[in-house]
């Protein structure tokens, strides 16, 4: 198995606002060695009235297949 920082699972859904904050989520991943996996989403959150955004990524040594 591959080691990821904080035994995390090889594969992460990041999701959350679409804001300054989400982007630096990605970008802190990316920094600790994940990749993005697929296309971003987003989508209109009508309850808190802002977009929502979501990121696969996956640990850099898993061999993962689209």
């Amino acid at each position: 198995m591959h080691q990821t920082p904080e035994d995390r699972p090889i594969y992460r859904l990041l999701t959350g606002k679409d804001d300054r904050a989400f982007c630096e989520r990605v970008s802190e991943a990316l920094a600790q060695g994940w990749r993005l996996y697929g296309s971003p989403s987003i989508s209109w959150d009508i309850e808190s009235n802002c977009m929502k955004a979501a990121q696969a990524v996956v640990w850099h040594e898993a061999d993962v297949v689209k």
